[in-house]
């Protein structure tokens, strides 16, 4: 029978928990949302992070066991979703910003905690984050920004961004060729749905004649936007049907700008100030790596072993971390995954969540 396609931003896949929106306001003036997946209180809260062009959505995905839900049935109760500025679920992307990841870092995270702690007080929370969710977090917790985290759980990048040649190359002409040349300041994986003619749609086409892995130009598109293969964000085998149909609702827009900031992040190997310069952030380091001894939290680094987006990144983390901080991260690599399969592949509930879970249960006891 075939499977019916999820409506776009729905809360069906969490079933059997009190669902409420909780919006808040950055200090430079963004109002983001929490949502929250309550089943009653208990001692460890969880926050879950997506990454850039994704939401919330790649957490509770109803066409599968999805990871909030697996939560709630192990114990961890309260859990929380944030959309920050990089979620398709907001308007953000889709329009023309200069947004840095130190803004994340400096106003994003650390606001989404303090509204978290006026609801669960003085309890344990845990942080599972996927990309630049990760990386923005990882900013947030060894700048400095924030404290009062019991433990972090990183999926594919952190401190040490590695990318793949390809994606070098579209990280030095990409965001200025977009920009200047074709005078978008976004990229969108439904291009592929504009009007005949248009940019969108002839970048798609153009896109589509290098990728004949699959049908989906939406999938095509992604591929483009992120790292280097075909496809380059997930195994295909590991996705359902269903959800390679619908990958734009899972994966949208992006404002091209934040890539800027990730190549000067390559280019110095480790995750650093995109302006130095800049007033607003002098409360953070020019090289995030520089406070690592002084962070306490036990941080579990996941990849893929099949990374086509940040190949090496964590395992290069790890070592990096192991040298500041000896004892207090731990790296696991997933066999037959790439970047973003680990939480939306079919059977991630099976081959991957057990990881995650394994770790939050340890250092909840």
């Amino acid at each position: 029978m075939e499977r019916h396609v999820p409506a776009r931003y729905t809360l069906e896949g969490v079933s059997d928990a009190e669902v409420s929106v909780h919006p808040f306001a950055t200090e430079d003036g963004l109002g983001l949302n929490l949502t929250r997946f309550r089943r009653g209180d208990c001692d460890d809260v969880v926050l879950l992070l997506h990454g850039l062009t994704a939401s919330i959505d790649m957490f509770i995905m109803p066409e599968h066991r999805n990871l909030v839900s697996v939560l709630l049935d192990n114990g961890f109760t309260d859990v929380w979703a944030l959309d920050f500025r990089m979620s398709s679920r907001l308007p953000y992307d889709a329009e023309t910003h200069r947004y840095t990841l130190d803004d994340i870092a400096a106003w994003d995270h650390p606001a989404a905690l303090r509204e978290i702690r006026r609801h669960v007080g003085d309890r344990r929370v845990h942080v599972v984050a996927h990309c630049l969710g990760s990386m923005s977090f990882s900013m947030s917790l060894f700048g400095g920004a924030l404290d009062g985290v019991t433990s972090f759980v990183s999926n594919s990048v952190s401190l040490t961004p590695r990318v793949p040649a390809w994606s070098r190359c579209k990280l030095v002409a990409g965001p200025g060729l977009s920009e200047y040349v074709l005078g978008l300041s976004f990229m969108d994986s439904r291009f592929g749905e504009a009007p005949p003619l248009t940019r969108g749609w002839m970048v798609s086409r153009l896109v589509s004649l290098f990728h004949r892995e699959c049908d989906v130009r939406d999938c095509h598109m992604i591929s483009f936007m992120w790292g280097s293969g075909r496809p380059a964000l997930y195994e295909h085998d590991n996705l359902l049907p269903v959800t390679h149909q619908r990958i734009a609702d899972l994966l949208g827009p992006t404002g091209v700008h934040y890539f800027r900031h990730i190549r000067k992040m390559v280019s110095a190997g480790q995750v650093v100030k995109y302006d130095p310069g800049d007033p607003r952030h002098a409360d953070l380091p020019e090289a995030y790596l520089s406070r690592a001894s002084e962070v306490t939290t036990p941080v579990l680094l996941l990849s893929g072993d099949v990374n086509r987006v940040f190949p090496g990144a964590n395992a290069a983390c790890h070592e990096a971390l192991e040298r500041a901080r000896p004892g207090l991260q731990e790296f696991a690599s997933l066999p037959g995954y790439g970047h973003i399969d680990p939480f939306i592949g079919e059977n991630a509930h099976v081959d991957v969540f057990p990881k995650i879970l394994d770790f939050l249960k340890r250092q909840a006891s």
